[in-house]
């Protein structure tokens, strides 16, 4: 699924019995909030949830990489704590700290028909990268 700007997206990619979720973005700040989205496509559609709680979170790491794991696994405790899920992410980066408001709301299965339980992101295929055209790409494999 992508959004109407060019470098504004998510998609999933293949992994086994795993998913692997990858953020697309103009900034580096757009690829994680975009890879986010990506988490939370995993397990149900995204325009399914209602953006009308908020919770703050914040990531600090030695580098990109390891800030995205960071970030997406903030996020997945958040939903499991919480019995949440999350449709909207305001983020802020400043070198390798991350702050951010996830926007949403409890789990209703008769509305969200969750499909999976994500245990966790991983290390496996994790890349932060700008590539040539100027495109910030944030990817990896969550564990399901």
């Amino acid at each position: 699924m992508k959004a109407d700007h060019r470098a504004q997206h998510w998609e999933h990619f293949e992994h086994g019995a795993d998913i692997g979720v990858r953020g697309y973005g103009d900034t580096r700040a757009e690829a994680f909030r975009q890879a986010a989205m990506a988490l939370t496509a995993v397990v149900t559609d995204p325009a399914r949830v209602d953006a009308s709680q908020a919770v703050s979170v914040a990531c600090e790491a030695d580098d990109d990489e390891v800030l995205l794991v960071d970030w997406l696994n903030a996020i997945i405790y958040e939903m499991a704590t919480r019995e949440m899920l999350f449709s909207r992410f305001d983020l802020r980066l400043h070198d390798h700290r991350l702050e951010a408001s996830l926007f949403g709301e409890a789990v209703d299965t008769a509305k969200h028909h969750p499909a999976v339980e994500i245990k966790g992101a991983t290390f496996t295929q994790l890349r932060v990268v700008q590539n040539d055209d100027g495109i910030w790409l944030a990817q990896c494999v969550v564990d399901v």
